[in-house]
């Protein structure tokens, strides 16, 4: 499984950040062409991934650029703010690989991380349907022989499509999770592109369904531990998400102000006032640019936390690092979704909003901010503010 394209070698933060926002710059160009028609973004990602951007968090012993976590969530806002569906679909690659760093054998870090250095691109298969709970898993890996084998189906496999591992949650005979890296072209295993959602529309967020999939046990690697005892995992994974959000309101903000700029609308029209010079639109404006400064600024802050939970891991640690990024989290969406409502408050009701693709704003933050419920961050903040309590250990706080 290695990549017939050069793939460039990233070795700084500095460099990571250029390369992401060069990328993005194409990226942004037909963003909006993209999700009109629904288009899979395969051959952006095969740039993306022959940038080099999806090795920058594996660690400098192992080859990669080691960067800091401010630096990962900063490339993902830069990919998210051109393109909100580009930005999310490495979001669980870089989670596997911290799932991997935390509970790997060196050999399994040696052999994943390498393959990622050469290119290749790690999905997932998480999520099921009909279980008791978001947190239940019943996609089964029973042994056979020298592996093992894999039955079940999963939804939102968001990257799975796009994949050459995808990354599977599976409970194993004694009914403890592990995390299969399992190889795209496994026999029995199938990738439906059934995501239909209104918002994210080229995430590729589809079903995949393992039917008797053969797994080697050395691509099998606890998972569940990683919840048992205090890790970065879950805050890892909601950085990233925030990062998303964030990229997506600063996307949303930047095509505001174009818009107001240079478009003209009715109400202004009327009065014979430009449109700068309104006192409800300066004042939207002044409302939206506070609360975006202050996701970006929360955003670093929450990766500071989180490169000291790495460094240093104990349940004081995460727990700082889960409530930082919890904040963010809780910011973050807020503003992605004020920001693309804010530019159909502005706009008015003219079809240009549409025609420009420019309503995809509001429509990828509002999908993308229901994967898990902000409300419940709100309550692990203040209980742990106001009553000393740590935030739960799981992938979503």
């Amino acid at each position: 499984m290695t990549s017939s394209h050069h793939v460039a070698v990233i070795t700084s933060d500095e460099q990571a950040l250029v390369v992401a926002s060069d990328l993005a710059e194409d990226f942004k160009r037909d963003s909006a062409t993209r999700d009109r028609l629904r288009r899979l973004p395969h051959p952006e990602l095969e740039v993306f991934s022959r940038s080099g951007l999806w090795g920058i968090s594996v660690p400098k012993e192992y080859g990669g650029a080691g960067v800091s976590n401010i630096t990962l969530a900063n490339v993902i806002a830069l990919i998210a703010r051109a393109d909100g569906s580009l930005g999310q679909i490495p979001q669980n690659h870089f989670y596997a690989l911290e799932v991997l760093r935390v509970n790997g054998s060196h050999e399994q870090k040696q052999r994943l991380y390498a393959e990622v250095l050469a290119g290749q691109r790690f999905g997932n298969a998480l999520a099921e349907l009909g279980t008791k709970t978001a947190h239940d898993r019943v996609t089964s890996l029973t042994r056979d022989g020298s592996g093992y084998r894999i039955n079940g189906r999963k939804f939102y496999a968001t990257g799975a499509i796009y994949a050459q591992r995808i990354p599977t949650s599976v409970v194993d005979e004694n009914g403890v999770q592990q995390l299969a890296f399992v190889p795209r072209d496994s026999k029995g295993l199938s990738v439906i592109d059934d995501w239909s959602g209104f918002g994210q529309r080229t995430t590729g967020s589809g079903s995949v369904v393992f039917e008797d999939v053969f797994v080697a046990a050395e691509d099998v690697i606890p998972f569940q531990s990683a919840f048992e005892r205090p890790t970065p995992v879950g805050p890892l994974a909601q950085i990233l998400h925030a990062a998303i959000d964030t990229g997506i309101a600063r996307a949303a903000y930047e095509d505001a102000l174009h818009f107001v700029r240079t478009k003209t609308r009715p109400w202004i029209d009327a009065t014979h006032e430009k449109a700068t010079d309104d006192p409800l639109t300066l004042k939207s404006f002044g409302h939206l640019s506070i609360r975006l400064h202050a996701a970006e600024a929360l955003l670093e802050r929450a990766g500071e936390y989180l490169d000291k939970a790495q460094a240093d891991t104990n349940a004081e640690t995460v727990a700082a690092a889960s409530i930082a990024v919890a904040e963010t989290r809780a910011l973050s969406t807020e503003i992605s979704l004020a920001a693309g409502s804010t530019l159909f408050e502005l706009a008015g009701s003219q079809a240009t909003l549409i025609e420009h693709g420019l309503d995809r704003h509001w429509r990828n933050a509002r999908v993308h901010t229901l994967h898990d419920p902000v409300r419940w961050k709100y309550h692990a903040v203040g209980n742990y503010y106001l009553n000393d309590e740590n935030p739960p250990l799981r992938g979503t706080i």
